[in-house]
Parts: C-alpha cells; structure tokens; sequence
C-alpha cells in the first residue's frame, strides 16, 4: 500500500467552498437546470453537516478522486444560518426558520417570543407545508430519529419547549400530512403501554396515537420488511421504526461496551425510506412535499463519535442519489439540502499520521488537545481512504473542536427543477424561498437584508 501525504480539510474548508461557488456561478451561466413554474419539492436535511463533514465522507467512500452523490448537485450556495438573537443555529430554531422563511430566537419551536404562532414570510400563521396540507398537496416527513426532531417535526408542530415530545408527536399525526416515517415509538404510546419497539410508552395523557393514526387511515408499518411490502396505492403512512432513535448515538467504546450497532438492524434506511416515499407519493395526480432528515449526522457527531458520523454521512448521500435519480425521470422535481449547523467542528486529520503504519493506534488527542479519532474511537487504527485515480489509499483520522453546534462551513445545495434560483451565498430564510416558489408558483419578498 502507497501511502502520500493526504488531502486535510481542515486547512483548505474555506478555500474549498469560494472555488465551488465560483464553479457553481459557472455552471449556472452555462448549464441551466430545468426551471419550470411548479412541480415536486424533497428539501433533505442532513443535520450538522459541513463541507468538512461531506469531505470525509467521499475520502472514506470514494476516494479524493471520486464523487458523492452530493457532490453531483448542480448548484450550490455558501449557507449562512444565524438566528435572530445569535450567530449560532439551534436544530430547533433553524428549522423553524426553514418551515418560516424569517428569523427566529434561538429558543423557538414555532412560536414567537409572545407564545404565539410564528407568521411566515407568506403572510400566515402556517408552515410551508402546513400550508401545502390546506391545499391538498401530498406531503410526507421522514426523520432517522424520533419523529418530533425539529428538523421534521417544525414543520408541522408549534409548542413552548422542543423537549415536548408527546405534544409534538400528537400535533404531526393530527396534522393531516400523508406520511409520517421514523423513530419514537415511546410518545406514540401511553405509560406501561408495550409496543412493538418500545417497552413502555411515555405519553401521562392516556392517548394511544397509533390507534389514534388507524382511525385516520394511516396503514402503520414497524420494519424495513413491512415498509418496503407497501402497495403503491397506500392512501397514509406511518412508520414507528424504533422505540426512540433509529441509531445509537452514544461514543464509540460505550456501545461497544454494550455491543450495540450504530443502527438499530430492522430499520429502513434514509434512502429506503424516500424511496418508498417516492413510489407512493407519485402515483397521486398532483405535486408532493417532502422533507427528510438524517439526524445520525448530528447526534454522532455531537458523541464525538466518527464512526457513526461516517455511516449516517453515508445514508444521508445515498437518499440525495435517491432523489437525484427520482429527478431524471421527472424533472419538474426540486432537491435541496441544507444542514443549519456544522455539529462538533469535524476536520480531517491527514498531515501527521502520513507516516504512520496502518497497525499502530493514533494518539487519542492532538498536540493542541483536541479528541482524535480513528475507526473504532480513541487510541485506535486510522481510517483508510477508499482508492484514488492512481489506485492509492491515505490514513486519516477525525478532530473535533467540541461537542456542540457551530456556524461552520455549511454548504446549501439545489438540482432539478428551479435550481438555478440557489444564489452562491444563501440566508436560511432563503430555504422556504425556494421551496414556496416551486410548491406555489409564487416568488415572495427576501426577508434578509
């Protein structure tokens, strides 16, 4: 095995991100994507994500030379995701932003600093799919972590505390939205209620939601299998995945310890989920709503967990290969992703362990003191790059600067349908811009200045 001196994101992040978004102005100029007034809309959401983030992922997977399906998107926008009261996104409050299109506190779920319902950049007191609900487009959200995660769940749901599970979990399934695909089983069901993931639930209301969603003609489905199995023609959906998160988002030596896998095994995966999705939502006669979210990539990398972090980049990239090839055969169909934080400041680390043999563990810490991880944690082997163009494979390992989210190096992204509206540096509140205008056919005010 040839080893050379690998490619560090670390030292090139921001030089990286200027010369994409002078080859996305290009691109833009020479290769303009379809732009048709309406049609379908995915808006992904892999939580935490930076360029750095996304570069370790095509390092492990494909290579220095080789391409994420991410990487294939044909515009792109620097992201910029502060909050109205500090440079930093909450989950929370940046989703709301996505939902909204304007600026909220840190804090917020949806409601304002009154306790009353955030006014979107449309004019009403709704989310943008809300809105998509009331005039009968189908809609879906998927989320690999329990369904009330903000990034899903504030699109649908507006209450005083994000830890309001129970609340949020019982708003989205009242809510009317076609499909509802992810974990929590725990707030579907009453205390001392067993399910099928969950040894007992935790809602104190008494309400069962499950049997509250059979009423509503949601067919419900616990299992890769049982999804996968669905008819075409199924009218709603839900689908409880696990008793909480799909993944076990604890440090690699302490799921080790428990011998748990990274995923819970009978799970579908993001791009199993979207493409089930797909194959529903498209038999219907009028366009779709989807909002999807890996939520792996920020609770792992908020466990300093690199490993996992790696997997869930992995699963987030193939449901964007999903969606991009959903979108060759129908084009009037917009893609975007967004992260609206960069989780626990992940660099690769290349430059100092170049000489090393691949049998000796790194050091578990950088000589700044940071936490340096290889495949299996601290103190352990390097990662091993996929080959190059030239047949070659580089060790590297992973630095974090924390264990919280940070503004980062965050990268937008837009392909198909009106992608040539993503502009080379976008403001969250440009998200729901973007989508309302391809949902809608209605082009609104900016809220940034």
């Amino acid at each position: 095995m040839t080893l050379r001196k690998p490619f560090a994101i670390g030292l090139v992040a921001t030089t990286a991100i200027a010369t994409l978004t002078i080859v996305a102005r290009t691109f833009s100029q020479t290769n303009q994507s379809t732009s048709l007034d309406t049609g379908n809309v995915i808006f992904l959401h892999p939580d935490g994500t930076s360029a750095a983030h996304w570069g370790a992922a095509r390092f492990l997977n494909y290579g220095s030379d080789g391409r994420l399906n991410w990487d294939r998107m044909s515009h792109l926008g620097v992201y910029l995701g502060h909050m109205k009261n500090q440079l930093t996104a909450t989950s929370n409050a940046g989703a709301v932003t996505h939902a909204t299109g304007v600026k909220v506190d840190a804090d917020s779920y949806g409601l304002d600093e009154t306790g009353k319902p955030m006014t979107a950049l449309s004019g009403k007191p709704q989310t943008i799919m809300q809105e998509a609900i009331a005039q009968g487009i189908p809609t879906a959200i998927i989320n690999s972590g329990i369904i009330s995660e903000p990034g899903t769940g504030a699109f649908l749901a507006k209450v005083k505390n994000r830890q309001a599970h129970a609340e949020i979990t019982k708003q989205i399934v009242e809510s009317g939205v076609d499909i509802i695909l992810g974990g929590g089983e725990i707030w579907y069901l009453p205390k001392e209620k067993t399910g099928r993931h969950a040894k007992s639930g935790k809602r104190e209301d008494g309400v069962n939601l499950i049997d509250l969603a059979k009423r509503k003609g949601y067919t419900v489905v616990y299992n890769r299998e049982e999804l996968l199995k669905l008819p075409t023609n199924t009218k709603k959906v839900l689908g409880i995945f696990a008793a909480e998160d799909t993944y076990n988002d604890e440090p690699e030596e302490d799921l080790k310890k428990q011998k748990l896998p990274l995923y819970v095994e009978s799970a579908p995966t993001a791009a199993e989920m979207l493409q089930t999705t797909l194959r529903v939502l498209s038999n219907r006669s009028k366009p779709f709503f989807i909002v999807q979210e890996e939520e792996g990539t920020d609770n792992f990398s908020n466990y300093n967990n690199a490993k996992g972090c790696l997997e869930a980049m992995k699963r987030a990239d193939d449901a964007v290969g999903v969606a991009m090839k959903f979108i060759e055969q129908n084009p009037n169909t917009m893609l975007l992703t967004a992260a609206d934080s960069d989780a626990s400041g992940l660099e690769v680390i290349g430059e100092q362990i170049s000489n090393m043999p691949l049998n000796q563990p790194l050091p578990p810490r950088q000589k700044n003191g940071a936490p340096l991880d290889g495949r299996d944690g601290t103190g352990t082997l390097p990662f091993v790059s996929a080959p190059d163009a030239r047949g070659q494979r580089f060790p590297f390992a992973i630095a974090w600067t924390g264990f919280a989210d940070n503004a980062g190096s965050i990268v937008a992204k837009a392909h198909g349908m009106n992608a040539a509206r993503m502009q080379p540096t976008i403001d969250n509140t440009e998200i729901y811009r973007l989508m309302y205008r391809s949902l809608f056919t209605k082009t609104l005010p900016s809220s940034s200045p």
